[in-house]
């Protein structure tokens, strides 16, 4: 019910799974995050106009169109199907119809992840457990090079976290665990469902 009043809402389409799988295994299937989840963890975690989000597998563009709609920040999808990057795009169009004034906040990149040039200004990175340990240790090694140019507080999502990405961070990095967002009904089932904040602070 929510996927189709929040898509309304924003007067976007962002429902459906990716069919097939994608040609290198380092890089995992497309599934947009539940309405439901974005709810939950946005009750929890603040996001302000002056950040600058960068949301890694964006697809379709659903959470950039989410945090720019209620939270007025500046978001930036990136992803390497075309297909879904074209998507984004277009609704983009629709959303501006609906958004006005907000189409500098609202970037997409079709590239690979880890291709991806870090602006000084990025300082909230998105990851929905979308590509293998050793991408996401390519982007974290990007997002470190960046703050060593200009130094600012950084915090990573996780949504679905694997356990590769939590060792590595807890282990060879200066990340550290912020809050853990436990989606209650969804974490019973599978402890993935749930949203982790690591932060890198100065």
């Amino acid at each position: 019910m929510k996927e189709k009043y929040f898509d309304e809402l924003l007067n976007i389409n962002t429902g459906g799974d990716q069919k097939g799988f994608n040609k290198s295994l380092h890089y995992h299937r497309y599934e947009p995050t539940p309405y439901s989840a974005l709810e939950k963890l946005f009750n929890h975690y603040e996001v302000k106009s002056s950040d600058r989000i960068v949301d890694f597998g964006c697809g379709k563009g659903r959470l950039n169109f989410y945090i720019n709609y209620f939270f007025h920040a500046t978001v930036i999808g990136v992803e390497m199907n075309e297909t879904f990057y074209q998507e984004a795009v277009a609704n983009r169009e629709r959303y501006l119809k609906k958004a006005k004034n907000r189409n500098d906040h609202i970037y997409f990149h079709c590239c690979f992840a880890e291709e991806y040039q870090i602006d000084i200004l990025d300082n909230r990175f998105y990851f929905f457990n979308p590509f293998s340990i050793q991408i996401f240790i390519k982007i974290i090694n990007n997002i470190l090079l960046s703050v060593e140019k200009s130094e600012r507080e950084i915090e990573l999502i996780l949504y679905y976290g694997s356990e590769d990405y939590i060792y590595f961070l807890e282990n060879q990095t200066s990340f550290e665990l912020k809050d853990e967002i436990i989606l209650t009904g969804r974490n019973e089932h599978n402890p993935f469902e749930r949203f982790l904040i690591y932060r890198l602070g100065f």
